[in-house]
């Protein structure tokens, strides 16, 4: 008797299962495949956004402008006048040699002047040859006044007489003249200090040929008045400005290592020079101790206390962080949180790569070196370099 349920050829048991395990198998792969990509296109969103956002050095401003500049000077004497003759001759004596001090007026030298003697002992004979001319010419033409009154000479006569006295008087006058212009060139033998000072220098000796009004002269002495020195220095054309009467400075010298000497700002010339780009300032330096002397090379050390007190405070930024907009002067800084805050800033001071500026602190993030497209609300990631020097 045939089986009423008979069973299929190759169905086996379980077999259900491991299709339904295959599917889901399949499954998870599909769904973790997907995840993957998906994470995937998620970073590489993020990283596109991230490339997007710009890296800027940024820098913290420095303190306020340099407060010390150094520059070389030279000293000078207050006074220096080289002494010249004045006469030609020669030496006969001199009194007072280098390094002796003098008082105005005092007797530095005498010259032998034979030549000018001489012309002076002719004029002297010439004027008394012409005030005798003159007294006889005077003579005559009153005593031809008293014959004209009574008509015993013509009025002519009496006119030419008259003529003559004029003419004596006038040449008398031009010998006189000769005679006090060989007496002044006379008393050029005599040399004198023009001032109370330091003989720094002399150029002859007794017995010298001394030749005046040449170009080829040389001066015979050099008086200085050295109880006052003048210190001249170029100031660079960034701080001419600061430069104001009364500032006091300190100053070095190469014979007194280690100590320092006090000057006062005296005058300057107001004027930059178009080629070195400096003003040429004066100082005032008290030498009574004659401790200093004129021609020394000194070290000038110029210190400066801000703008003022009313002044806003100012700080030091790299030159690269300018940006020039139709609006002014502006510098990027970063914000805390990293975007972008365009600041207007006034330039005070310009030091070349760098610049005093207001509108800033010390704590503000400078971007040095800003993108020209750089705007205001921008995100950036700061990278920090530190202070300006």
């Amino acid at each position: 008797m045939p089986d009423p349920h008979p069973s299929h050829a190759g169905h086996r048991p379980g077999s259900g299962w491991i299709i339904i395990a295959a599917i889901i198998v399949f499954g998870t792969i599909l769904v973790a495949g997907t995840i993957s990509r998906i994470h995937s296109r998620h970073q590489l969103h993020s990283g596109n956004v991230a490339a997007s956002v710009p890296t800027v050095t940024v820098v913290h401003p420095g303190g306020s402008a340099v407060d010390t500049l150094i520059l070389p000077g030279m000293l000078q004497a207050w006074y220096s006048a080289p002494v010249y003759a004045r006469t030609s001759g020669y030496l006969k004596r001199w009194y007072v040699d280098i390094g002796e001090k003098v008082q105005e007026g005092q007797l530095l030298a005498e010259i032998d002047t034979p030549d000018v003697d001489l012309q002076l002992a002719a004029a002297r004979a010439a004027l008394g040859t012409r005030t005798a001319q003159r007294d006889l010419a005077r003579i005559t033409s009153r005593r031809w006044d008293r014959l004209n009154a009574q008509n015993a000479v013509s009025q002519q006569e009496t006119d030419e007489r008259r003529g003559n006295l004029a003419a004596g008087e006038a040449t008398r006058h031009e010998a006189a003249a000769e005679v006090g212009r060989l007496e002044t060139l006379s008393g050029f033998k005599h040399i004198v200090a023009p001032f109370s000072g330091v003989v720094t220098s002399r150029a002859t000796d007794i017995g010298a040929l001394i030749v005046a009004g040449t170009s080829t002269t040389q001066p015979l002495f050099t008086v200085s008045d050295v109880t006052r020195l003048r210190l001249y220095v170029r100031i660079p054309q960034a701080y001419a400005a600061r430069m104001r009467d009364g500032l006091v400075t300190h100053f070095t010298v190469p014979d007194y290592q280690g100590r320092t000497f006090e000057a006062r700002l005296f005058h300057s010339s107001d004027a930059v020079d178009s080629q070195s780009g400096s003003m040429l300032v004066q100082l005032i330096y008290d030498n009574t101790d004659n401790l200093l002397k004129p021609g020394a090379y000194a070290q000038i050390s110029f210190t400066f206390h801000g703008h003022g007190e009313m002044a806003a405070p100012s700080v030091r930024i790299p030159a690269s962080s300018l940006l020039f907009r139709q609006d002014g002067t502006t510098v990027a800084m970063v914000d805390g949180s990293n975007h972008v805050r365009i600041q207007h800033v006034s330039i005070l001071t310009d030091f070349g790569t760098e610049l005093e500026v207001t509108g800033l602190t010390p704590q503000s993030l400078v971007i040095n070196n800003p993108m020209d497209d750089i705007r205001d609300g921008d995100e950036v990631k700061p990278r920090e370099n530190g202070h300006a020097s």
